[in-house]
């Protein structure tokens, strides 16, 4: 939809009373050969990731690294100032007492892999976010309670104002509204 409206236009948006008719709807737009498709739900449903396609998540992977590079660094860090910078033998201990360094390994380990999950939940979310053409969508605010809600976006490849609104209505929702940007 390349006309004015496209850029006043974010997505029709389909209004469903209950999960299932929620999933059934996303299955049948997907086969329908609509891709920019995003679903709004009050709690998480399995199935409807699976029918949207999204991938797995990356971010429990960056959080393994960024604990193993806690550890190195806390490691590193003590090894540095311990053996190399600034030696000093204390009780007869050898310079290079690991288990002494456990302590500040651990705290680096939870320090870089709580920054890496809170950066990478901020980034995947994409926050922070005020405002999303979405939230003009009429009684939008029931979908953190009852409502579900189905959206294909101005974007995709097949849409066509008329068509996509049609297509919607098949699918027996409550409402079908319009989102605008």
């Amino acid at each position: 939809m390349a006309t004015s409206q496209a850029n006043q236009l974010y997505g029709l948006v389909a209004e469903f009373h209950d999960a299932e008719e929620l999933i059934h709807a996303a299955e049948k737009a997907k086969a329908a050969g609509y891709e920019e498709i995003r679903a709004y739900t009050p709690y998480r449903i399995e199935a409807l990731s699976k029918v949207l396609g999204h991938r797995e998540n990356l971010l429990p992977w960056l959080v393994y690294f960024a604990i193993f590079v806690g550890i190195v660094a806390g490691f590193v860090m003590q090894y540095w100032s311990d053996v190399i910078n600034y030696p000093i033998n204390v009780a007869g201990r050898p310079l290079n007492s690991w288990p002494s360094f456990i302590i500040i390994m651990f705290e680096l380990a939870i320090l870089f892999s709580a920054v890496t999950a809170f950066g990478g939940m901020m980034v995947r979310n994409g926050f922070p976010v005020p405002y999303h053409p979405i939230f003009n969508t009429p009684d939008f605010d029931l979908s953190s309670g009852t409502r579900f809600y189905l959206c294909i976006k101005v974007t995709d490849r097949q849409f066509h104002l008329q068509r996509t609104r049609e297509f919607l209505q098949t699918l027996n929702p409550k409402a079908v509204n319009e989102a605008k940007a």
